[in-house]
């Protein structure tokens, strides 16, 4: 494929608004539609980014005739659109979380496996330059073999009918981030609180990993984004250790008996390495650069599935009191 990927966005809300972004601005792409609920929202985001607005999507799959369909809905309203996309055989890129039921995630995937259709997830704080630099580390041995990581991350409610929405539409991020620095996570012990507005708002989760670590996630609607140190990820290994501020702020390296730290830090000028939306661009880059070559999703929607079983395993396990095994499918 050498010439520009024709890319339509269902979804015309603020974080669809950069999925448009992206797309519209590319020098290798055509933002060829966008479609959305509302005939006049969705009619001035096409007019923002100089498109065609559309309120169906079959509609729009028969005059734009998109390459490649990126979608950003309500997150408990994922299921409908993604299906039908999946099984016209679309190629997509989808935001987490893929879906909040496991059987409905199995069914996409089965769909997808059978029509062929290349399909993606959006787990954009991978691509964030800490996080890509600690990865780095870890693959190369500087933290020795590691023992335990943590994941702490947390702002103001996105409330939503799932009484763990916040475990599944944003603590995603922390099992998928978990494991793809600490490898597939063995088993979880959960503790969760309903006590501010009457869903699980804050959960604390134990974890391990095949490896031998262990961890922890806590996570919580009854905190703010504009606290400082909203998110702080740890590795810890036997040769050192990686610390992450607030996904594109900062990285610490540090090694066992040396007092003298490693610091990446973007520059003054650096404005794309600190900028979290910038992330996403990253992580569009090499899903692009993929679809051309007719390779499989740097991310494929099968992380989704996975991140979405480490939630359910969670939830059993508070409800249980007991721990609850976590394997990886095969």
């Amino acid at each position: 494929m050498t010439e520009r990927i024709r890319v339509a966005v269902v979804g015309a809300g603020g974080w669809g608004a950069q999925h448009a972004r992206i797309f519209a601005g590319r020098p290798d792409t055509d933002l060829v539609g966008v479609v959305g609920r509302s005939v006049e929202r969705t009619a001035a985001r096409a007019s923002q980014f100089e498109t065609t607005p559309y309120t169906d999507v079959d509609r729009m799959l028969e005059e734009a005739r998109p390459d490649l369909v990126s979608v950003c809905l309500p997150n408990e309203h994922h299921f409908d659109v993604t299906l039908h996309l999946v099984e016209a055989g679309v190629d997509l890129l989808v935001e987490k979380p893929l879906v909040f039921d496991l059987d409905e995630a199995d069914r996409l995937l089965a769909a997808a496996a059978k029509s062929g259709a290349f399909f993606a997830i959006n787990f954009n704080h991978r691509y964030a330059e800490p996080f890509v630099r600690a990865k780095a580390a870890i693959d190369a041995g500087q933290l020795g073999d590691l023992v335990f990581l943590t994941w702490r991350f947390g702002g103001e409610a996105n409330v939503g009918a799932s009484p763990h929405a916040n475990l599944i539409e944003t603590q995603c991020h922390g099992f998928d981030l978990l494991e793809h620095l600490g490898g597939p996570i063995d088993s979880v012990m959960a503790q969760m609180t309903n006590a501010t507005y009457g869903a699980y708002s804050t959960v604390a989760i134990a974890l391990t990993f095949a490896s031998g670590a262990v961890g922890t996630i806590l996570g919580s609607y009854d905190s703010s984004y504009s606290y400082p140190g909203s998110q702080l990820v740890e590795v810890n290994g036997t040769r050192g250790r990686a610390v992450i501020d607030d996904t594109v702020r900062r990285l610490t390296l540090s090694e066992v008996g040396n007092e003298v730290r490693t610091v990446w830090e973007a520059g003054y000028f650096n404005d794309e390495a600190r900028s979290f939306h910038a992330t996403f661009d990253r992580h569009v880059e090499q899903v692009l650069a993929a679809f051309r070559d007719g390779n499989p999703p740097p991310v494929p929607a099968a992380a989704g599935r996975r991140a979405l079983q480490l939630a359910h395993a969670a939830i059993a396990s508070f409800e249980s009191g007991r721990r609850v095994a976590t394997p990886v499918p095969e």
